[in-house]
């Protein structure tokens, strides 16, 4: 079977890497995942093919698309972009079309995505059938119910079924999506997303880290990095009194968009307990190896920690709600404790991580983490009759 799976990430890496999960989990099928944010150094299974459409991304206080060529205006690559992707389908014909996020988020792609679309389900092109890939919690929005009142439209039109990556145990769409009810295709919640760590290796790991038996090893990172440095800069200047009592080594990882400058201020403080690093394609080995973690609150974080389940502190991105509330709520399982802006004081941040440390607790849940193969045997029964599955409107 061939799948087009349409991923545009624009300001992190979470979206790309918990679409890629999925793909991975396709094994047995073609697969042509469309990316348009910015190119993410990563290796692809053979039965993936990349299609890269011109860059487009946003900045931190998300004012609005951006080409990643500078040298492009930003009709000229709406324009290609456009032409690619419509042009992708006529010539593949693909029997599952899966659009991660829209029409949820990314309403600034409409210019490319609908006219695909309506295509699809009006027999211009070939009649894909149409998944939403979606994550647990949604972004606030302004006017919330011409938000819903659009979504719901948009889903009920030209859309087959939406697969929610979330457990309800932990999240349910309900939370932050008021018309579920209204939604008249197939709502299914396939678990969360999230890889298994390689724990056998734990060993070799700290020991390649230079850890000893009697020092801490601490995983420290900002997902994408463009909202990282506010977090990781009290860190890295804490640590040398952090390690006077007992010896630790630090990894962090910054994410790949930390701008260059935040970058170098943390960079000049890297030795041989302090490594500093942008991406890690190890990082779940290492953060499965580590004795605490201390990052940012965004999804497949969120999920490594619940799939490694070593201590951990959160400081969830206060941009908006998706990040504090999920924290909250695994706060609320005792799978992590959330740190407060004061808790970015070097001081203060000594204190909670020593206390972490040296009284760690257990930790232990039920939730839903294999979201990934879940989410692929829907994809494969979605040209089929699904009469086993069991559709949660919440």
């Amino acid at each position: 079977m061939k799948i087009i799976y349409y991923c545009q990430h624009i300001w992190g890496v979470g979206h790309f890497f918990r679409s890629l999960e999925i793909c991975k989990a396709l094994a047995a099928h073609e697969i042509i995942m469309v990316s348009g944010g910015p190119e993410v150094d990563t290796p692809v299974p053979a039965h993936v093919r990349i299609v890269r459409l011109p860059g487009l991304m946003t900045d931190r206080n998300y004012s609005g698309l951006f080409p990643t060529d500078k040298g492009r205006t930003l009709d000229a690559v709406k324009a290609e972009r456009q032409k690619i992707l419509f042009q992708l389908f006529e010539r593949e014909s693909p029997e599952i079309f899966v659009v991660e996020l829209y029409p949820f988020g990314r309403k600034a792609f409409r210019f490319e995505l609908d006219p695909v679309l309506e295509s699809i389900r009006c027999g211009r092109i070939h009649r894909s059938v149409v998944v939403c890939s979606l994550r647990d919690i949604l972004v606030e929005k302004k006017d919330p119910a011409a938000y819903e009142k659009r979504v719901v439209g948009i889903l009920n039109r030209w859309f087959d079924k939406l697969l929610v990556h979330a457990d309800p145990k932990l999240v349910g769409l309900d939370a932050t999506f008021s018309r579920l009810g209204d939604i008249a295709i197939p709502v299914v919640y396939t678990g969360f997303i999230t890889p298994r760590p390689m724990t056998a290796i734990r060993g070799q790991i700290r020991s390649g880290l230079g850890v000893d038996d009697d020092a801490f090893l601490i995983v420290a990172s900002a997902g994408g990095g463009q909202a990282g440095i506010v977090l990781l800069e009290p860190l890295v200047e804490c640590f040398p009194e952090l390690t006077a009592d007992r010896p630790a080594v630090l990894c962090v990882f910054t994410g790949p968009y930390m701008p260059d400058a935040e970058f170098a201020r943390l960079l000049v403080r890297a030795d041989r307990h302090l490594k500093i690093e942008r991406f890690s394609p190890d990082f779940l080995s290492l953060l499965a190896s580590a004795d605490l973690s201390i990052s940012m609150g965004g999804y497949n974080t969120s999920m490594n920690l619940l799939a490694t389940k070593i201590p951990a502190l959160v400081w969830p991105y206060p941009g908006d709600r998706e990040q504090g509330l999920r924290a909250d709520r695994l706060a609320q399982i005792g799978a992590v404790t959330v740190l407060k802006e004061s808790d970015l004081q070097p001081e203060r941040l000594v204190e909670i991580i020593r206390d972490r440390i040296l009284n760690p607790e257990t930790v232990s849940h039920s939730i839903d983490l294999d979201g990934a193969a879940s989410t692929a045997r829907h994809i494969e029964r979605a040209t089929a009759a699904d009469s086993e599955t069991t559709f949660y409107r919440q």
